[in-house]
């Protein structure tokens, strides 16, 4: 086993700086990347809690096995052709692209929307309550997201604007995107569209700084924002689960929390995924309509539950 040369990230703030941080291991010839390995262990992770609430709440364990098989292989699919069809021009000249997810490239709600699909058929297929298994389930979601998070550690993305704030993390140049390198023509012509996207990595660009004769950008460790944020999730859904009114409330809960979460984290990222054409971050559009219509839901089942 040989592992990948690697760079330094730093928090010069909070005085880390974690050196030879590379991106894959190489075990007989073959590459196998940190990210993918930190998905595994997120969706292994993801199983084993959602199993351990099934058997709290006094369920048939095995119908969670026989789910995850499903659930994970679907979700995959799911995550990836979510960010395929949101970032197109990436993929448009080069299809065999789309099937390279070693450099990262799954979108989070993409594999909720698979996941969310998968648990309805299957829920009809095996005769069980929907709501019943999406409120097991979310909790190996949320737990799974939040370890995934830490895949775009490894690969240097998934990152915010510019800031010198207690978490600033800087990053090699040579690493991150082509965006911090190219020429503003080019960027400008790419963001033609987006002039907030544009406006935040032209202040990271002008704001680059030099540490040992190298080059790195100061940016906001969004991705950790959101791990810790979904861990808070996580604790909340279970203390919440042994007093829910309603099949199906955890899960409008995991929505409304993971969903609030990421309206504030994904305005402050540099490489979101926008509506084709629009400067709007389709990620955190659909989170805000999720927490509203979730929010209404739950509302509107309390206040039925309430005459009865």
């Amino acid at each position: 086993m040989t592992l990948s040369a690697g760079t330094s990230i730093k928090f010069p703030n909070l005085g880390i700086d974690l050196a030879d941080i590379g991106s894959f291991i190489t075990v007989f010839g073959f590459r196998i990347a940190y990210y993918g390995m930190i998905i595994a262990c997120g969706m292994i992770a993801g199983y084993l809690i959602s199993q351990w609430q099934a058997k709290r709440t006094g369920q048939n364990t095995d119908l969670y096995l026989d789910f995850a098989l499903y659930a994970i292989i679907i979700s995959v699919i799911g995550a990836r052709l979510y960010y395929v069809i949101f970032d197109w021009d990436l993929y448009k000249n080069n299809l065999l692209e789309i099937f390279n997810t070693r450099n990262g490239g799954l979108a989070i709600y993409g594999g909720v929307i698979a996941a969310v699909i998968t648990a309805f058929v299957y829920s009809k297929i095996k005769k069980m309550s929907f709501g019943l298994l999406a409120d097991t389930g979310s909790l190996g979601l949320i737990l799974g997201q939040s370890i995934g998070r830490w895949g775009n550690f490894f690969n240097r993305e998934a990152f915010g604007k510019y800031t010198n704030g207690l978490f600033a993390m800087q990053l090699d140049l040579r690493d991150v995107s082509s965006d911090y390198t190219t020429s503003i023509e080019n960027l400008t012509a790419r963001y033609a569209d987006k002039p907030d996207a544009l406006q935040r990595i032209i202040e990271i660009r002008e704001k680059v700084v030099t540490v040992d004769g190298l080059s790195y950008i100061q940016v906001h460790p969004t991705f950790l924002y959101e791990s810790v944020w979904n861990l808070c999730v996580l604790f909340l859904l279970i203390l919440y689960s042994k007093h829910k009114k309603f099949n199906g409330e955890v899960f409008l809960l995991y929505l409304v929390g993971y969903g609030l979460g990421r309206v504030w984290i994904e305005g402050l990222r540099t490489d979101q995924l926008f509506l084709w054409g629009t400067p709007f971050a389709v990620s955190q559009l659909l989170s805000a309509v999720l927490v509203i219509a979730s929010t209404g839901i739950i509302v509107y089942k309390r206040m039925g539950i309430g005459k009865k």
